[in-house]
């Protein structure tokens, strides 16, 4: 038998004989940094969608084309889910039912807050989720309420999202974006962010 000659790196010897090493500390703060840096943009995220209560959803349509239409979204906190209340019989449910990918799009002009949304969607009879969000406002558009046998509940599950926030007064956003031209640096002009939710 030929001896196997293994250079003293962890790595090598790791691939040669496929054992598990612990990783560098280098490595393990990189890491742990990323992992910080995730959880901060979901909570920037879910910070960013409490503001909003209007949004635009995309559904795509059976001939591949793409609608979107303004939604109401339930003020409830963000944990990876947006609510909708919708009615079962319409386009935008019988979109659901054949392709569930969907787009929930946020822009607050005023704040210089946009927010994208990919994620999938589903429509959800459950009484006593639409009880927990139910408000006597939307007697407006669903004037039998809760007892409508085509009311539900439209749930999109978000997997990635990316937003961009640009807080402060419009003579700062200015200051800003002449500090991004000079300096060259797109960062100067605010926050933004890709996350992964699932």
């Amino acid at each position: 038998m030929v001896p196997l000659r293994l250079k003293a790196s962890g790595i090598r010897l790791q691939e040669a004989c496929n054992f598990d090493f612990l990783r560098p500390s280098h490595l393990v703060e990189e890491d742990s940094m990323a992992e910080n840096q995730e959880h901060d943009d979901r909570a920037k995220l879910a910070e960013l969608i409490k503001s909003f209560r209007f949004v635009m959803l995309t559904t795509v349509e059976h001939d591949g084309n793409l609608h979107s239409r303004p939604m109401t979204m339930q003020d409830i906190e963000f944990d990876g889910d947006l609510w909708f209340f919708t009615s079962a019989n319409t386009p935008k449910a019988w979109d659901v039912n054949r392709n569930r990918q969907v787009n929930v799009s946020f822009a607050d002009t005023n704040k210089q807050t946009f927010i994208s949304a990919c994620g999938v969607a589903s429509l959800v009879r459950d009484r006593k989720k639409m009880e927990e969000l139910w408000k006597p406002t939307y007697a407006a558009f669903f004037p039998k309420g809760l007892d409508d046998s085509e009311l539900a509940l439209l749930k999109v599950s978000v997997h990635t999202a990316e937003y961009w926030d640009a807080p402060g007064s419009a003579v700062s956003r200015a200051f800003n974006l002449v500090k991004a031209i000079a300096k060259g640096d797109p960062a100067q002009m605010g926050r933004h962010g890709k996350v992964a939710m699932k």
